[in-house]
């Protein structure tokens, strides 16, 4: 039995969780039953638990997921939305360990956002580091950054998340620095980091929206080279929950 001198060596290692779930054994009969090694394996499982717990926490605290509520399971796939459920549960899995792209497209209200944000949860969940900007303040962000002579830094912090989600990108006429940043974001990420990218553009229209030839054809080879497509269809979901109220 362990005396309180190896609960407090417990607690001075930190392991605050497998010694709360000793005390609790101590106190159910049919636990104390058991042989060493399953009360072990119990215990070992408590603090695992507790550490993943901790660990996700602080993975959705930096990610700042504009949907903070937003995972795999809470997505429903009702007929008129033509959302494949077998292809979500696939993007469940792999595509962040193989480097893919995801990209969203449908009119607006229709999801895309809650979608962006499940597989950036479900990401942080696998172990994975996130981060959610909306384009227009990641622009912004590194138009400041250029000028405060942070840009560099905010690339590198940029190219170290696993999963970057892009969303309502293609709103407003895109400028030349804002081209080019892009593309740097994206050159930093290709093939070693995945990126989500939620519009109401489909991507046959991203060319011309770049307007750019030479960076266009850049922007796209990076974005859409072994990415995932999704289009949702079907009417505004905000408009619906509106007529439910």
């Amino acid at each position: 039995m362990l005396t309180a001198p190896t609960m407090e060596q417990l607690q001075a290692l930190k392991l605050d969780a497998m010694a709360a779930a000793w005390t609790a054994q101590q106190q159910q009969a049919d636990l104390t039953a058991l042989a060493f090694d399953e009360r072990f394996r119990l215990l070992v499982e408590a603090e695992w638990g507790a550490r993943e717990n901790k660990r996700l926490v602080r993975a959705l605290q930096e990610a700042k997921l504009k949907l903070s509520q937003a995972c795999i399971e809470a997505i429903d796939y009702p007929a008129r939305r033509e959302l494949d459920k077998a292809v979500v549960r696939q993007l469940a899995t792999r595509w962040v360990a193989e480097h893919h792209n995801v990209i969203l497209v449908g009119a607006t209200g229709v999801g895309k956002s809650f979608i962006g944000c499940a597989l950036a949860h479900q990401a942080c969940r696998k172990g994975y580091r996130a981060g959610y900007r909306r384009a227009s303040r990641l622009f912004h962000e590194l138009t400041l950054a250029h000028a405060d002579g942070t840009y560099l830094r905010l690339l590198g912090k940029l190219a170290r998340l696993d999963v970057l989600v892009i969303d309502d990108w293609g709103l407003a006429p895109v400028q030349d620095p804002e081209r080019r940043d892009l593309l740097e974001i994206l050159e930093d990420r290709y093939g070693t980091r995945s990126t989500i990218i939620t519009s109401q553009l489909p991507p046959a229209q991203w060319h011309d929206y770049l307007a750019d030839a030479t960076l266009a054809d850049a922007i796209c080879d990076r974005l859409l080279h072994n990415a995932h497509r999704l289009v949702l269809k079907g009417p505004s979901r905000r408009k619906e929950a509106k007529l439910d109220d």
